[in-house]
């Protein structure tokens, strides 16, 4: 009996055992169940988290393409003007920075000897007319004897000798008259063009020779704008298109001039061609030397679409922006570019007029990402 007693307790003993068990398990599953349900409620929350983001339309505006450079002002003339005879610089008129007209007197040379030469061949015209005139009227005299056959032939030859002598020392006279003219005229230096004195190579006083320069003048009323076009805009720049440039000195304001030249070859070392425009400068206010920031406009204005340039991603070749759709979502466009106009680049395709585009934030972004619009 008390066998059997005994094994019923250990029976009992083993039952409870076994529903403690259970009953922990059960606790541990829903303890896991939990978790995993708090977990999903986390990630639900991650994915609706929203990111905050700043946003500009796409707009359609006109503007005109063009190519940005780099130029130099340069004179549109320079001139050195050089001495045309011998003597003493005796006077000068103008300094260096001296505006001048065409045809101003610029400096003096002593005329003291270029005076009496003049007077000399002067002196020696007259007499060579007096000798022609007398020797006319001999041939006259003599031609009517000969016709007469009062004189010989020999007699006659030598009066018209004497008459073509009389002719070629008047035409001599009258040539080292005007030489002596020339070269009196000459001790006076004129400008050859309107601008300014440049540099100024003498003092009075300095002898100076036929071909010595004196003078280094230029234009500044019209001026060159010297430019460079990289080889694969060459094709787009023609003469006659419209420059725009600013130089530093008068920051803000807008210059203008035309292109006038196009060198004939590209520049092997920077690969660019080399190109001139003329700008007027009637008030002075533009310096030959100036820099100048240059604009050259390729062809008409036409209608673009235009976007911050902020807003573009760049993956290798490919160029992306995120837009916002009507549910406030984050939507990926792959898009093609066009020309750039200051902090605005050209959509040639990819985005249509008014699609609100990410400019802030988009770096943060994903396909289908909610987003919250900064106000």
């Amino acid at each position: 009996m008390r066998k059997t007693k005994s094994v019923g307790k250990r029976e009992k003993n083993t039952s409870g055992s076994h529903i403690s068990r259970m009953l922990f398990l059960t606790l541990l599953l829903l303890t896991a169940g939990m978790t995993l349900v708090a977990c999903g409620k986390e990630t639900k929350v991650e994915r609706e988290k929203s990111v905050n983001v700043r946003v500009a339309p796409a707009e359609k505006k006109q503007v005109q393409p063009y190519l940005a450079t780099t130029g130099t002002l340069k004179a549109y003339e320079e001139v050195t003007v050089s001495s045309e005879v011998d003597g003493i610089v005796k006077n000068i008129v103008v300094e260096e920075g001296s505006l001048v007209q065409k045809g101003s007197l610029l400096a003096y040379i002593n005329d003291i000897d270029y005076n009496l030469e003049w007077q000399r061949s002067e002196a020696a015209l007259k007499q060579a007319g007096a000798n022609l005139s007398n020797a006319r009227a001999e041939f006259q005299r003599k031609k009517t004897l000969y016709d007469e056959e009062l004189i010989t032939k020999q007699q006659f030859d030598d009066i018209s000798t004497k008459l073509a002598l009389a002719e070629a020392d008047l035409a001599r006279a009258k040539a080292t008259l005007e030489t002596s003219r020339q070269k009196l005229l000459r001790t006076k230096i004129y400008s050859p063009l309107k601008g300014a004195v440049k540099e100024k190579r003498i003092s009075s006083g300095d002898y100076v020779r036929n071909g010595t320069p004196l003078f280094q003048l230029i234009k500044v009323d019209l001026l060159k704008l010297n430019f460079t076009i990289s080889e694969k805009d060459a094709a787009a720049v023609k003469i006659g298109q419209e420059v725009v440039f600013y130089v530093d000195s008068y920051a803000g304001k807008e210059f203008r001039g035309k292109v006038s030249l196009l060198y004939p070859n590209i520049e092997e070392k920077t690969r660019s061609l080399q190109a001139e425009a003329v700008v007027s400068n009637s008030n002075g206010a533009l310096k030959p030397g100036f820099f100048a920031k240059t604009i050259v406009y390729t062809t008409a204005p036409r209608e673009v679409v235009l976007i911050p340039s902020i807003a573009l991603l760049y993956d290798n070749s490919t160029v992306r922006v995120f837009v916002v759709d009507a549910g406030n979502k984050a939507r990926e466009k792959i898009v093609k570019i066009g020309g750039k106009y200051g902090e605005y680049v050209e959509i040639t395709e990819g985005i249509s007029v008014a699609e609100t585009i990410v400019v802030i934030g988009q770096n943060n972004l994903s396909e289908g990402v909610k987003v919250n619009v900064a106000r």
